[in-house]
């Protein structure tokens, strides 16, 4: 399925079309670009992706004294953000995220994919207090199958979660069709929908090993 057709079929997928993230995404591509300019871009990436992510986060107004009168001005409502990343690819688009709201809570899911069953294995579950409460942004670079995506979303929603959004920098359409087939309520925040898939379930063009490009190993 091409990329317009997906829009359609799901209004809430925001694909990035913004030049400096296609730009940087490009830049990710390259297989000549180095372990610390690709962990940098992933980094700068999350931060602009996650601006439109929480573009409709809910205010309320306070009352502050600036040097020169009181004014009503606003600040977030409730609950401050989760960023939940899934590990370990994840870790380096959520530093992105936290330089929006650096008191942000962050909840960890590691998994890994078998090679043989392309399924997700658990390992790991760490999450802050008051999920139910928060404004849930689920973080991982690549949405190949979905499969691990949608795990960890499932896992949030059963321990009470509510508001749910997911970003990723490329994603295939098989892995949004997945995911959307489990999670139709979560809005999708994607830097690029990619061609396909290939035998591996590697995203094509895509980057490799998201994983291993960020922290150089094999």
């Amino acid at each position: 399925m091409k990329s317009a057709d997906i829009l359609k079929k799901y209004p809430d997928i925001t694909v990035i079309d913004h030049p400096f993230v296609q730009h940087k995404l490009t830049s990710l591509r390259d297989k000549n670009t180095s372990t610390r300019e690709f962990r940098m871009l992933v980094e700068e990436l999350g931060t602009l992706i996650g601006y439109e992510a929480t573009r409709d986060l809910e205010t309320i107004d306070i009352e502050v004294e600036t040097p020169l009168e009181k004014a009503m001005c606003p600040v977030l409502k409730g609950k401050k953000l989760c960023i939940v990343t899934i590990m370990r690819a994840g870790n380096g688009l959520a530093e992105g995220v936290l330089k929006l709201s650096p008191s942000a809570r962050v909840g960890h899911i590691g998994m890994y994919r078998d090679p043989e069953t392309k399924q997700p294995v658990d390992y790991y579950l760490k999450m802050p207090h008051s999920i139910d409460e928060r404004t849930i942004i689920v973080v991982d670079p690549m949405l190949a199958t979905g499969n691990s995506a949608a795990a960890a979303i499932e896992k949030m929603k059963k321990m009470g979660a509510k508001d749910i959004r997911f970003i990723c920098l490329f994603a295939a359409p098989e892995g949004i069709e997945a995911f959307k087939e489990e999670h139709s309520d979560v809005p999708m925040y994607i830097g690029s929908i990619d061609r396909e898939l290939d035998e591996h379930a590697y995203i094509r063009p895509g980057v490799g090993d998201a994983g291993d490009r960020i922290y150089g190993t094999r």
